[in-house]
């Protein structure tokens, strides 16, 4: 019978194993795929996932960039440089702002589920950093002022889930 307790750096758990992903991104490639729809605010997203990487070991060389016109494009893009097996994962960057019709939904709702879609299909992390915001206000808040930058906290995810699954292999 398995146990948990609360301590200072959250529940421990008595089990066999446990898998985490270390926040040392030294040795591995990224893609990142960026929407150029609200480039005002995607170009500042990308600016934060790069900075993420770089502080976490990356060198600028193992980081490539794909600009596609917008959200609705990230899903392929992402799918085919996680295909090519040059990159331990790939984050998609957007910005997708509610309007006055149904197309936010739409392309927000099909960005989502074909970034998923391509991350199990070529069981690469493909990460979803894609901003879904009722303003502008709060695409600029998530994108580097007090938000905190989506950009960064996407990337900052991809480091953990590619070593994660490097740890499961081994």
């Amino acid at each position: 019978m398995s146990t948990w307790k609360r301590t200072a750096n959250g529940p421990q758990v008595d089990v066999g194993r446990v898998f985490e992903g270390k926040l040392d991104a030294s040795n591995l490639r990224f893609g990142i795929v960026v929407a150029r729809f609200n480039d005002t605010i995607t170009g500042e997203l990308l600016l934060g996932a790069t900075e993420a990487f770089v502080d976490r070991g990356v060198s600028v060389e193992d980081i490539d960039v794909a600009w596609v016109p917008g959200a609705f494009e990230l899903p392929l893009v992402a799918k085919n440089m996680a295909q090519t097996g040059r990159y331990d994962a790939v984050v998609c960057l957007g910005a997708v702002i509610r309007g006055e019709t149904a197309h936010f939904d739409f392309v927000a709702g099909e960005a989502s589920s074909g970034i998923a879609r391509a991350g199990m299909d070529t069981e690469t992390p493909i990460l979803f950093g894609v901003l879904t915001t009722e303003t502008m206000e709060q695409a600029e808040q998530r994108s580097g002022r007090a938000a905190g930058n989506k950009g960064a906290e996407t990337a900052i995810a991809a480091i953990e889930m590619a070593n994660l699954l490097v740890s499961l292999e081994g």
